[in-house]
């Protein structure tokens, strides 16, 4: 039976290593961190003090009219920003509208929205609420209104899967394209949680980072010394289309999304299956739809987002498919940008397999990997020309979320 292939042409992002891609890249291959110190922004201390997170590094309103961005969330905007640089990047399809989707993932979308108009509403009374609140707050209006702006009649989906919700969008458009509902899809997650209640309600579960001192070192993954993650914002979209697509039309294949596995651990709200088999199951998944044995990954681009029992897992799971598997964990630099990391994270795996280099893993040069990670962690930019790359995404709730992305030439 012949199999559409799913190809990516568009890549965009806003993260706390940069306003773009390059900028977001290049800051990754070479070790920096986006994590800073400080206040919480726009809100004083909250009783926090020397909280530490990934704000992004640019302004997601700045290219939208001023009265058009006070009417959208900043986890919108940053889907916004995203989305136009993908969009750009591929070329700006010519596309049927009932061909084209939208689907953008989020752990908790609007949630700055509504803490303040929550707020405005103690302090003023119900008559100052805005009445643009609900579509404010809403989840599903990063991918609503993508699709408003875009004109994707096809479906406008919004995967709510804790961190694995970005990373389940673009799983959610290699289906639809496959499926024959759509030639291109918009797909990607987008988040800007970094508020008192969220920061406060990880300190509380003991999951964020104690190494606050050092903001820069204070997410560690895979580390001996690693104590919990750092909590990050921004967006990150990738145009997906059909390969028969964006061969009619000429476009520059920058990947494949040849293989998507998606499996459920059924087992904890917010701790992983001890022995992996959820995990196991979404890897095995995403290799078998791409036709590929786990020798053939070049590296793993790893969850890992620095707690203890996390990682632990993690390595585990990986070990048990890959043996000492080559991993990298981005997270170190870039933070934990919750329902945008998948996204983010897939985007940063078919940089690697376009360009053929493993971005280093921050942070692992005091304590060293931890003696309990059986893996090859790539401490220092590493050039290595790979046909495949594996990339995982593990959310509250036991669901996760594996993706290959296979280099162009071998797709």
């Amino acid at each position: 039976m012949h199999r559409t292939e799913v190809v990516v042409t568009g890549l965009g992002a806003i993260t706390p290593l940069g306003g773009d891609v390059t900028s977001t890249w290049e800051a990754l291959l070479a070790g920096e961190s986006g994590l800073r110190g400080g206040a919480l922004d726009g809100y004083g201390d909250a009783g926090l003090p020397g909280t530490v997170a990934g704000t992004m590094a640019a302004d997601p309103a700045a290219a939208l009219p001023p009265a058009r961005a006070r009417r959208l969330d900043r986890s919108q905007q940053a889907a916004f920003a995203a989305t136009a640089e993908a969009w750009a990047d591929a070329g700006a399809p010519g596309v049927d509208p009932d061909r084209l989707a939208s689907a953008i993932g989020t752990g908790i979308g609007g949630v700055r929205t509504l803490l303040r108009q929550d707020d405005v509403l103690e302090e003023s009374g119900t008559r100052r609420v805005s009445p643009r609140t609900v579509p404010m707050l809403m989840p599903n209006a990063a991918a609503a209104l993508i699709s408003i702006e875009y004109g994707a009649r096809a479906g406008a989906y919004t995967p709510v899967s804790a961190c694995s919700s970005g990373a389940e969008a673009l799983a959610l458009g290699a289906r639809l394209i496959r499926a024959g509902e759509a030639d291109v899809v918009i797909a990607g997650g987008a988040e800007a949680a970094v508020t008192p209640i969220t920061v406060a309600g990880f300190a509380q579960a003991q999951a964020l980072s104690r190494h606050t001192a050092e903001p820069a070192s204070a997410s560690r993954p895979f580390a001996a010394d690693r104590s919990g993650f750092v909590l990050a914002e921004g967006a990150a979209v990738v145009v997906l289309e059909s390969a028969a697509h964006a061969a009619a039309r000429g476009a520059r294949v920058r990947a494949v999304l040849a293989g998507a596995g998606i499996a459920a651990d059924a087992h904890h709200i917010t701790a992983p299956a001890p022995d992996g088999s959820g995990q196991i199951a979404a890897m095995r998944k995403a290799l078998a739809q791409a036709g590929l044995a786990p020798g053939r990954i070049g590296h793993v681009n790893a969850h890992a987002t620095g707690t203890p029992a996390g990682d632990l897992a993690e390595a585990r799971a990986v070990g048990e498919l890959f043996g000492r598997a080559t991993v990298t964990a981005p997270k170190a630099s870039l933070g934990h940008l919750f329902g945008a990391a998948g996204a983010l994270e897939a985007l940063i795996a078919v940089l690697s397999v376009e360009h053929g280099v493993i971005p280093p893993t921050r942070n692992l040069t005091t304590a060293g990997v931890g003696p309990d990670i059986a893996l090859d962690v790539v401490a220092e930019r590493r050039d290595a020309a790979q046909e495949a790359v594996l990339s995982n995404s593990f959310g509250f709730g036991g669901q996760n979320v594996s993706l290959v992305l296979t280099a162009a030439e071998h797709g």
